[in-house]
């Protein structure tokens, strides 16, 4: 699976899970989004997703970037990087500080297979 086919995938768990208005908008000049949708409580969900191999962690860099324009620029209600790997501790703890949501390969998993809840949920 490629990089766009893992954001349609995303974004087809985000419609299979009640989010309106889900789009796809990864790309050059996303400025950090490739997924945003409305939750079915009404928040402005905003996902980057990080396809990597198992040997590749999504760093602080690459939260401090999405930090920068998630909230600021596409109005997320919602913040969230989903990843098919993990999160180093300096990403988790940026996230921690600023609202962003982690979703890990297991928390995609459990997403996926209904058994865990969506990056919006409790």
């Amino acid at each position: 699976m490629g990089s766009r086919e893992f954001e349609d995938a995303v974004a087809f768990l985000c419609e299979r899970d009640g989010c309106l208005g889900v789009r796809v908008v990864g790309g050059a000049g996303d400025l950090g989004a490739d997924v945003v949708a409305d939750a079915p409580d009404g928040r402005r969900v905003v996902i980057q997703c990080k396809r990597y191999g198992p040997a590749t962690k999504v760093g602080s860099p690459d939260l401090q970037r999405f930090g920068g324009t998630c909230y600021s620029v596409h109005g997320a209600q919602v913040a969230a990087v989903v990843t098919t790997s993990v999160f180093t501790k300096p990403a988790a703890q940026y996230a921690s500080g600023t609202g962003i949501r982690l979703v890990d390969e297991a928390a995609l998993a459990a997403w996926a297979t209904r058994t865990g809840p969506p990056p919006w949920g409790p």
